[in-house]
């Protein structure tokens, strides 16, 4: 059974950085691409970045480029989400998601997220 454990997240001031990661077990990591949603109180679900199975795609929301960057560690089992620049609209939970399906990105299995506040 594959699960995702996210940690790394936190208070932190607008203007500041926090790195996200999410360890993945119970299946070969290496073959899968891996993402990175947030939800905020009140809000839909958001789709933050995503990495293909061997980091040579990425892709980001519109409101995180430039600022935020997904990486992994197919060693680790490991994927990360680099924030910075962070303001206080960021303020949400953020989840790891993983597809059932090797390299395709409609995601299946979810961790159990981890929040993320941003102070003005």
């Amino acid at each position: 059974q594959v699960q995702l454990v996210e940690s790394g997240g936190g208070l932190v001031q607008a203007g500041g950085s926090l790195r996200l990661s999410c360890a993945a077990s119970g299946r070969t990591f290496s073959t899968y691409a891996m993402g990175w949603f947030r939800q905020a109180p009140g809000k839909e679900r958001e789709f933050v970045a995503a990495i293909s199975w061997n980091s040579g795609s990425t892709y980001y929301g519109d409101s995180v480029k430039g600022r935020f960057t997904i990486s992994r560690d197919n060693a680790k089992n490991t994927v990360y989400l680099q924030m910075n620049s962070l303001k206080p609209e960021d303020t949400a939970v953020y989840y790891c998601a993983a597809p059932n399906t090797p390299r395709t990105y409609e995601y299946a299995y979810w961790g159990q997220g981890t929040q993320v506040t941003v102070s003005s």
